[in-house]
């Protein structure tokens, strides 16, 4: 798909179209939050999936959404604020995201979840650990701490009884417009190549990223070319195509967010928790070759630069009991991926490296006996650049200026972790969905109501 072939002419747009107020491309986070506000207030909406089941890069979450004053963490007396929240994501980008964008993300997280509460999904206050860069507990997640959890929780959230406001199976994949103009409305194409119209008032892309793009991903993302891509095979940066297509500006492309502990052969996720908690990683050296700290994010890159570009996560009991209560690590252990040593003979036998260096390396760290490693390596999930937006989440085109009726968030926009690996702090990705989403509604509610 070429930006050149993905406009139609608006005139040639069939009759019978079926019309919508608002369309959305993508039924993740975003698109739902949004789908929720709007339906709140009796904005009619329908949202495009491409898979038949709406899952994307929200499913292969952790499922955390980070908000800052909210009720949950006023119950447990936690104290915060938006300003601290955009302080914290600063700090990790190193002053490089968009101030605009932190400063309307952070003060609409709160909101955000309000909404959701109101419409059914039962919040709760992560307690027993801080993500790197977060002084203070702001993760709100579901009992059962998936990101499956939170996509089955705003799926039902967002249907209204005897009506589903998702089409799945329908790829997105022309506007009905011209260049620098408004969007008329958009093509879908089914499973079988059948094509059909869609008109609509106003369209938000709240699609993912171009984390399954493999050319994209040498061109903006070199230092991930060769690795594992653990997010979803939608995030095909088809966004981004749209945008251009229009003449939309891009924003912060070499900005992703990286996992330093994919679980290989497994293919899983293990938290970074175990490593926030004490665990270690080791090359296949038996060396430590980073301070795990620093966040997960830029852990992939340290990660892929070891030997055969893996690592292995080294931890005792208590960090193990903390990685049995999710769901993901559950999956993997029972697929084989855990390996138990008595001593570190046993240990280094595991890893394949010598004696003498894992020993030295274990000195100082008070982990085991038992201890416990994990195969890993770094991978990438999703990215955190796209189009570029206004605070509004208004699309905007290569001068600053607010194109016409085209809105953005999530995956599809740029992020709020600047142009780097390094600058994404844990929770970025759902912020901007869940936050993004809210935000673009809004935008959108105050339009239809002019």
């Amino acid at each position: 798909m070429s930006p050149e072939g993905v406009l139609r002419d608006p005139s040639r747009m069939p009759g019978d179209s079926v019309e919508v107020a608002v369309a959305i491309v993508g039924a993740g986070a975003c698109g739902l939050t949004a789908a929720v506000a709007l339906r709140e207030v009796g904005i009619d909406c329908l949202l495009i999936e491409r898979d038949a089941q709406p899952t994307g890069s929200t499913a292969l979450s952790s499922g955390f959404i980070p908000a800052a004053h909210t009720p949950w963490q006023r119950a447990a007396r936690v104290a915060d604020s938006a300003a601290a929240f955009a302080a914290d994501i600063q700090a990790k980008a190193k002053g490089r995201a968009a101030a605009h964008l932190v400063k309307a993300y952070t003060e609409a997280s709160a909101p955000a979840l309000a909404l959701l509460a109101r419409h059914g999904i039962e919040f709760e206050l992560l307690d027993g650990f801080l993500y790197p860069g977060h002084r203070t507990r702001r993760m709100h997640t579901l009992p059962h701490r998936s990101g499956e959890a939170l996509m089955g929780a705003l799926q039902r959230s967002a249907q209204i009884p005897g009506q589903t406001p998702v089409l799945t199976q329908a790829r997105a994949t022309a506007l009905y417009a011209q260049r620098g103009g408004p969007v008329h409305g958009l093509v879908v194409t089914r499973p079988d190549g059948r094509e059909e119209s869609l008109r609509c008032r106003a369209l938000l892309l709240a699609c993912n990223g171009f984390g399954g793009n493999p050319a994209l991903v040498r061109t903006h993302l070199p230092e991930f070319a060769a690795a594992a891509f653990a997010g979803h095979v939608g995030n095909d940066g088809s966004a981004i195509v749209f945008g251009q297509a229009l003449g939309a500006g891009l924003a912060d492309l070499a900005g992703c967010q990286g996992h330093g502990a994919w679980v290989v052969p497994q293919g899983a996720l293990l938290s970074w928790a175990a490593m926030v908690r004490g665990g270690i990683q080791v090359n296949a050296r038996g060396e430590r070759f980073h301070d795990e700290t620093q966040g997960y994010s830029e852990a992939a890159v340290q990660v892929l630069a070891q030997p055969g570009g893996v690592a292995w996560c080294v931890f005792g009991e208590p960090q193990l009991a903390l990685l049995r209560e999710f769901p993901d690590f559950r999956a993997a252990e029972a697929a084989g991926a855990l390996k138990a040593a008595p001593d570190p003979p046993a240990l280094a036998a595991h890893i394949g490296c010598d004696v003498a260096n894992l020993a030295r390396t274990l000195d100082g760290h008070a982990l085991g006996p038992p201890w416990y490693a994990v195969k890993v390596t770094g991978a990438l999930f999703h990215t955190q650049g796209g189009l570029d937006i206004d605070a509004h989440c208004r699309v905007r085109d290569i001068r600053g200026r607010a194109l016409p009726n085209l809105l953005a968030a999530g995956g599809a926009a740029r992020g709020v972790s600047g142009d780097t690996v390094w600058g994404y702090l844990s929770g970025n990705g759902l912020l901007s969905a869940v936050a993004g989403g809210y935000i673009a509604a809004g935008a959108l509610i105050q339009e239809m109501r002019r």
